[in-house]
């Protein structure tokens, strides 16, 4: 077997996920902001092959390859509505240990998420007259 097909083969998969939409997030819009999470990605990457010899056979040969990848969240970018220039976009470090900020910001968001959808779940009343 030759090393080519497993090394291409693997290289085809890494290619599919080292796209900039895995390392740029799904923007998450509310009534005032926008958020857009990034990501850090770390990929590693192996091949080898090899032939043996055996007493009770012709002896034999391998090929292969093989990859492994991992993505970390390292900040989101906070898009204010209404507000122009510089002012409107924050970054938020998630790895520098600012954990009482990022929980504000997420969680005045996620509750702005939870208000829309509770807002749109609930059935309309019809006042009787």
């Amino acid at each position: 077997m030759k090393i080519e097909e497993p090394i291409k083969t693997t290289v085809e998969e890494l290619r599919k996920l080292l796209d900039v939409k895995n390392l740029v997030g799904e923007a998450i819009e509310t009534e005032d902001k926008v958020l857009i999470p990034l990501m850090k990605m770390g990929v590693g990457f192996g091949a080898g092959m090899g032939e043996g010899t055996s007493s009770e056979s012709e002896g034999g040969s391998g090929s292969g390859a093989g990859a492994a990848a991992g993505a970390e969240p390292v900040a989101m970018i906070v898009l204010l509505k209404g507000v122009e220039g510089p002012e409107g976009v924050r970054v938020i470090d998630l790895r520098s240990g600012s954990t009482g900020r990022i929980i504000q910001e997420l969680g005045s968001t996620v509750t702005d998420i939870i208000r829309e959808i509770s807002d749109k779940g609930e059935p309309e009343t019809e006042s009787e007259e």
